[in-house]
């Protein structure tokens, strides 16, 4: 075998290794939430209000320890059970970059500074909340490609009955998300061999050239959000606070295997929009933040 070709076979590997706790994490909370959380349930927490909506959501990933790797799936469910599209959007965003491993983490990489913490979770908060507002506007359904699984009326049976139901949804769910995550995998593993980092670099010199090679570079490595600020820190003395910032925002939202798993989910018109307003604003912040 070619020296690539087991190289490129390394980094699928890795990047399997690293998405897949965070996966059975996603789809076991997705079980969960649909056996044991009742729309009623969510009514109660989710405010009616557009805005407020957006708003709480946006703010749930303080919750929740998973990164963009399995947050689809998570998504997936609480639209099914009757949160508005544009507040699961919102939490969608926000949740792989709030989340207690991904701050802790983020601090440790930039040498216990809380400043490039606050820039990363402010600007994925400002992207989040700008394109699900947006969202909000253009699209009146779910968003969903496919019809939810009719929910299950498990409220007078045993505690056995609805974890075996629960464990069930979850196995379902992982081999659905799971074949995305062996996709995206393998093309980001391919990129990562085959396009060297090196001259992808030697094109940002400029303030624009590389806010956008970071969001390029960042769609590429498709790396763990609870990782990328480790990587993201190693070029301090090469790019700007701005760029390195575009880089911690957009790929926990957009990655390639992140985008297959959302193709799968949501419907296409959907995911362009989403993927056109997330440019945009971290664009936008990231250039200020220079």
């Amino acid at each position: 075998m070619s020296q690539s070709f087991l190289q490129m076979n390394t980094v699928f590997i890795s990047i399997l290794i690293e998405a897949i706790p965070f996966i059975l994490l996603a789809v076991l909370i997705s079980g969960v939430i649909q056996i044991f959380v009742t729309e009623e349930m969510l009514a109660k927490i989710i405010p009616k209000n557009r805005y407020l909506s957006i708003i709480v959501t946006m703010f749930l990933g303080i919750l929740f320890p998973a990164c963009e790797c399995g947050i689809v799936p998570l998504t997936k469910r609480l639209i099914a059970k009757g949160v508005p599209m544009p507040a699961g959007v919102a939490f969608m965003m926000t949740a792989p970059v709030i989340n207690p491993v991904v701050v802790i983490s983020t601090y440790a990489a930039f040498g216990n500074s809380w400043r490039m913490v606050a820039y990363r979770c402010g600007l994925s908060c400002l992207v989040s909340f700008c394109t699900s507002v947006a969202l909000s506007f253009q699209f009146k359904d779910n968003g969903l490609k496919h019809a939810a699984a009719p929910n299950m009326n498990l409220k007078k049976v045993s505690f056995k009955t609805k974890f075996d139901a629960m464990i069930e949804h979850s196995i379902g769910e992982f081999f659905s998300v799971g074949k995305y995550l062996i996709m995206g995998g393998l093309i980001a593993a391919a990129m990562q061999t085959y396009i060297k980092t090196s001259t992808l670099v030697s094109i940002g010199h400029g303030k624009v050239s590389a806010v956008l090679l970071m969001m390029v570079l960042a769609f590429i490595l498709s790396i763990c959000s609870s990782a990328d600020a480790f990587i993201a820190s190693s070029f301090r003395s090469t790019f700007g606070t701005g760029s390195i910032v575009a880089f911690l925002v957009f790929g926990p939202i957009f990655d390639i295997k992140n985008l297959l798993m959302l193709l799968g989910t949501f419907k296409n018109k959907l995911v362009l929009m989403l993927l056109m307003y997330t440019v945009i604003v971290t664009f936008a912040g990231a250039v200020l933040l220079f």
